[in-house]
């Protein structure tokens, strides 16, 4: 009964009318109308969410700065009767600066913005999804140039394959995905099987070819932490044609950040 009551006080506290508080990370910002900005957020209490900032172009609004792409912010949310939220106060958690003012780190952030975007586009709360993209900010921050080009950064890579892990489309690559072989040499990957698979079986699964060192690398990227995330050359590339023939089978869609 008490739990009960603890319940229903934390909604009340955290909705009141149809306005929310909510901690949400910035995903998009494009411009709307003279002074206002429609944002795509991800925000922890309702999954993806989409809001206008008025006025927030104004060089006297106090919200401009707080709302930028990739930042981790509060805020108050009011729901109307369109699709829209309105923003109607901002709490700046995390602006993470030094992801936006790099180039290299800017990029990797922008491809998991997008990949956020694609892969979560119910407004459904998922606490996992949420925590993951905080912990990817706060680690890209302090992120190296590790790769020759944002899109096989190993930490965006990670990124990806946890919410391809967290939107349901989990890779098997411990096993042939088309016939179960524990024993036969894994040669590629097909979207189709949902998985590795062996020589025997690539044909006719239409796999993507890659190498057995890719493979591994990509199992390792799906078990290791994010700050642990560590794969390059041949191997960084296997893993980036997965997540992108993952992308097309699985939501029809190609990030436009990966291919920049």
């Amino acid at each position: 009964m008490l739990s009960a009551y603890a319940d229903l006080s934390h909604a009340y506290t955290r909705i009141v009318g149809r306005t929310i508080k909510t901690e949400a990370v910035v995903l998009r910002s494009i411009r709307f109308g003279e002074a206002d900005r429609v944002l795509h957020l991800y925000t922890l209490e309702r999954g993806r969410a989409g809001a206008v900032a008025k006025g927030v172009r104004k060089t006297t609004s106090r919200f401009g700065a707080r709302l930028e792409p990739l930042s981790h912010v509060e805020v108050m949310l009011h729901q109307g009767s369109g699709e829209l939220g309105t923003i109607t106060g901002v709490h700046l958690v995390n602006p993470h600066h030094a992801a936006r003012e790099d180039f290299y780190r800017l990029s990797v952030g922008l491809i998991g913005a997008e990949a956020m975007l694609r892969l979560f586009t119910e407004q459904e709360a998922n606490p996992r999804a949420f925590t993951a993209l905080t912990r990817f900010l706060d680690l890209l921050d302090e992120a190296p140039h590790a790769a020759e080009r944002p899109a096989l950064d190993p930490l965006g890579l990670s990124f990806q394959l946890k919410l391809l892990w967290l939107s349901g489309y989990l890779p098997h690559l411990t096993s042939c995905a088309e016939c179960g072989a524990a024993d036969a040499a894994l040669v590629g990957y097909s979207p189709r099987a949902g998985g590795a698979v062996c020589g025997a079986c690539a044909a006719q699964a239409a796999a993507l070819a890659l190498s057995t060192a890719g493979i591994r690398a990509i199992e390792t990227l799906l078990a290791s932490p994010l700050a642990e995330a560590a794969v390059e050359g041949r191997s960084a590339r296997d893993a980036l044609r997965l997540v992108q023939a993952s992308y097309e089978y699985h939501g029809g869609f190609r990030l436009r950040t990966l291919s920049a």
